[in-house]
């Protein structure tokens, strides 16, 4: 069994400067914490991995393709592989659990 804390996953994430911390990676699939602050942009490019979003704390909203919704604690958002997609209009900081299968990268 693997066990996290979403707090000690935020700290080790903050402390390597990064805004994604990948955590699990497994042979079907890969989890990991990604962070953007309020006001910030998303870089994100599509990923040849279906992913699902699970939206930890934070406020935005999110476009897939040509679809919008927004988005806060507790909202999962399903990304199909190759999908044009980004948070935007973050308008509280936004912590969001990623999972892809097959594993990124």
């Amino acid at each position: 069994m693997k066990a996290f804390r979403l707090d000690e996953l935020e700290a080790e994430r903050a402390a390597n400067e990064g805004a994604y911390l990948q955590f699990i990676r497994e042979r079907n699939m890969s989890v990991g914490l990604y962070a953007l602050d309020a006001g910030a942009l998303d870089p994100q490019q599509p990923h040849r991995q279906d992913e699902v979003y699970l939206v930890v704390s934070g406020r935005a909203s999110i476009t897939v393709g040509t679809e919008t919704t927004q988005v806060g604690r507790g909202s999962v958002v399903y990304v199909p592989a190759g999908a044009v997609h980004k948070f935007h209009h973050i308008t509280e900081d936004l912590r969001v659990m990623v999972i892809f299968s097959p594993p990124e990268g």
